[in-house]
Formats: structure tokens, sequence, C-alpha cells
């Protein structure tokens, strides 16, 4: 498994699909992070860049996903021993490359974003933050990659969709019925990030984890 995932991560490279996604990601990043935040908003900086840098994750775990032809994913699983193994070694291909984007994502928020080093508890919950969002956009590019949907116009619209349904709910009151990245936003402005980052730290895997486990599910029906 874990060979057929370094597999699909050089296959992605060499493909140069990787490039879509890092253009993407160093474009919004500089608008992001054109001017340094006042000294107190490094949560801010952190959430801000956390939900921003969520679509292109999902686009670069999608585009991944995609990477390999439908005959060579079958051949795959045959190779790797079942669909189960080739799945799994999908979803740590595109997880490890979200983690990769990610992790850009957040040095560029400490090296352009912030006037001062941001203190323990906000660094933590910061890593922690754009740890879920790299789980966020592997579960929603893996739900629109080829497998599921077959269409690419129509995957592309889900994918963009399916963001802004989170975004949505996340500003109503039954904001934990996805991923509530506004609330991040707000809890980060108002200064109770931490205060409010277990609750919404848990909710945000729950939601996660259902929509990886929905992924799983999809590929089980049609291989």
């Amino acid at each position: 498994m874990i060979a057929l995932a370094a597999f699909r991560l050089a296959a992605y490279v060499r493909s140069h699909r990787v490039f879509q996604a890092l253009l993407l990601a160093l474009a919004m990043l500089a608008i992001l992070h054109g001017s340094r935040a006042p000294r107190g908003a490094e949560a801010s900086v952190f959430t801000d860049g956390a939900v921003l840098i969520i679509p292109i994750l999902a686009w670069a775990a999608r585009s991944l996903l995609d990477t390999e032809p439908d005959q060579q994913r079958e051949l795959s699983a045959v190779q790797a021993g079942g669909w189960g193994r080739e799945v799994a070694a999908g979803l740590a291909a595109a997880f490890g490359t979200c983690v990769a984007f990610a992790a850009l994502s957040m040095g560029a928020a400490l090296l352009l974003g912030v006037s001062q080093a941001p203190s323990p508890g906000v660094l933590a919950a910061g890593l922690a933050l754009y740890g879920l969002a790299a789980l966020t956009g592997t579960a929603l590019g893996a739900l629109t990659s080829r497998a599921v949907i077959r269409s690419p116009a129509v995957s592309i619209m889900v994918l963009l969709l399916g963001f802004l349904a989170m975004l949505l709910l996340s500003i109503s009151p039954v904001h934990w019925l996805g991923v509530p990245l506004i609330a991040w936003m707000k809890a980060a402005n108002s200064g109770h990030l931490l205060d409010q980052f277990p609750e919404l730290a848990a909710i945000s895997l729950v939601w996660c984890l259902i929509g990886l486990g929905a992924y799983v599910w999809l590929r089980r029906r049609v291989g």
C-alpha cells in the first residue's frame, strides 16, 4: 500500500498536475499575505489561511486521484490485494499532498503574515487547523474524483458548491452540520479560538471522517 501511495504521488508530480494547485496556492498566499497583520492577530492569520486553502487542497486531492487512468486503477487494486488497499493508498497519497500544501500555507503565514511570533497555544491551534484543513480538502477532493463523479464539469461544480455549502452552513445557527469554517474565523477574530477550539476541532474531525467514510462506501459500490 505504501509503495502504491508513493507511485501515485510520483505520477502526480510527473504529470505536472501538481503545478496547477501550486500556482493557485502561491497566488492566494501572495494576495492574503500582501501585508503583515498587526500584533495580536496571529490566530486570525492562521485561520484565514487554513480556510482559504481548502478548495485548493480539494483540487489537489482530486487531481491526484484522477491522474491514474481507470484501467490502471483497476490493475492497481489487483496488485495491491483488493480495492480496499487501493482506496487506502489513494487517500494516503491525497492526504500527503494536502499536508504538503497546508504546510506551505502555514509557512507563508509565519514568514509573511504575522508581525510577531505567535504564542505556543496559538501556534498549536494553527497547526491543528491546518491539519484539519488538509483532512477536509482530502475528503472533498475524494468525493469529487472521477471514480465517484464521471463528468469533469460536474465534478468541478460539486467541489466548488461543496466548499460554498460549508461556508454557508458555518454562518447559520446549525454550523455543526458541516465543517464550521466561518466559526473558526469568528473564534479567532474574537480572541476565543483557544477556548472554543476543542469543540470546533471535534465537529470538524467528525465531518471529515464522515466524508471519507462516504467516499469509501461509494468506491465499494462503483469499484
